[in-house]
């Protein structure tokens, strides 16, 4: 299942005819159904570049809830001071989307590797339309796929990279779900500690995302928040309102909700933390199925699941099936479904996700069921394919006979 072939030139040929039309649209030469998904970094990002200017973190809005590296993609289309804000982050975001896809095309010549990682993320990003070149999530993803495909090799570049992805947006940290050298933890430890301490000490306010993330609710497309959806129309008595930077459900139940998931997130914590003690098997694909599974799991628990979101997964996914020995292919495919849903439902459909109507309801029930069963399916090939199995074996009757007269 999920074999693809194809020649570099076509692959290279299809990711400029689909990053070209990606660009028309967050440069507004062509028009996208739905709400405009180019205010985040015009209006959002530019004023944290603002603030981040002169020295200090966005302290007064609770809507920064990154951690402190985070500054460096706010502030990088200062690189480009030729360009206006707006046009360097998307020019910066495209060079990102190239550099990930000549990783993949350089992986994919190698023994033991295929195009199709290649081509899973030249197929996947555009699927989630304009909304992947205007958030910054793009930019975290290369990272993430740079640690990975290096880690096989150089678990220090693993480590250092991991952390650095993780002070840019916290998931990044996953991709150490799966690594076995001490090097690779050691490395991390450092490259974090650096970081943050310099963070620390010439900007206020460097961890005052904490505060802010601890305070958010459940978000409208979250898996959780299909119970209040479903609840509106059976007399349910809530608000769907703009809440930490995010539309919320605010309401009754909707705190007990949030714990659930806060549990459940525990829950799989828990889970990796035994895979990592039983798992015995470790082959070059596995960093990239378990950190695959790892976004996964917490993905789908998590009180928020933006659309941007999808693009870390895709990244996972891109990595994990460039090994022709992964067994990520299904859940790869289901992500890709996934994704194709979340176009729809954002930004094309939000205002139906929003009133709960049977039309946003129905897409996000078909979104979030993928993504479920993606994570089910990649933990269980995971487990299978790294844990092992003890076979017991009966001891043969005339062995046994043997045994008991040549005792003393």
């Amino acid at each position: 299942m999920y074999r693809t072939n194809g020649k570099p030139a076509l692959l290279l040929a299809s990711w400029c005819v689909t990053r070209l039309v990606l660009l028309l649209l967050v440069f507004r030469v062509l028009a996208f159904p739905g709400v405009d998904v180019t205010g985040d970094v015009s209006v959002v990002y530019q004023g944290w570049s603002d603030v981040l200017r002169h020295g200090t973190f966005p302290l007064s809005d609770v809507t920064w809830q990154y951690p402190p590296a985070a500054a460096v993609a706010i502030l990088s289309p200062a690189a480009l001071p030729f360009l206006s804000y707006l046009h360097a982050f998307f020019v910066l975001t495209c060079l990102a989307d190239l550099a990930v896809v000549a990783l993949l095309l350089y992986t994919g010549g190698r023994p033991g590797r295929s195009l199709r990682g290649a081509w899973t993320w030249v197929a996947g990003v555009p699927l989630l339309g304009p909304t992947v070149y205007a958030r910054y999530d793009l930019m975290v993803t290369a990272v993430a796929v740079a640690a990975l495909l290096a880690g096989v090799r150089r678990p220090r570049v693993l480590g250092a990279l991991a952390a650095f992805g993780a002070l840019l947006k916290v998931w990044p940290a996953l991709l150490l779900v799966g690594a076995t050298q001490r090097r690779a933890w050691a490395s991390a430890a450092v490259t974090a500690s650096a970081i943050a301490a310099l963070f620390a000490v010439t900007m206020p306010g460097a961890f005052a995302f904490l505060t802010f993330q601890r305070e958010r609710g459940t978000e409208v497309e979250s898996v959780g928040a299909l119970v209040f959806h479903v609840a509106r129309h059976f007399g349910w008595h809530g608000a769907v309102l703009l809440n930490y930077g995010s539309i919320e459900f605010l309401g009754p139940y909707v705190g007990l909700v949030s714990n659930a998931a806060l549990a459940l997130t525990g829950a799989v914590f828990g889970w990796l933390l035994l895979w990592r003690v039983r798992a015995a098997r470790f082959a070059p694909h596995t960093l990239a199925d378990a950190a695959f599974t790892a976004v996964l799991l917490f993905t789908v628990t998590s009180r928020v699941i933006s659309p941007q979101y999808l693009v870390w997964l895709i990244g996972l996914a891109a990595v994990c099936v460039c090994f022709r020995a992964s067994r990520m292919g299904t859940p790869a495919v289901l992500l890709l479904v996934a994704t194709l849903l979340t176009v729809m439902e954002f930004p094309i459909g939000f205002a139906h996700v929003v009133a709960s109507d049977t039309y946003g309801v129905t897409l996000l029930l078909l979104r979030n069921g993928l993504l479920v069963a993606a994570a089910l399916v990649a933990a269980r090939r995971l487990w299978r394919s790294t844990v092992a199995v003890a076979t017991v074996h009966p001891l043969p009757p005339q062995t046994a006979r043997t045994k008991e007269t040549s005792a003393p």
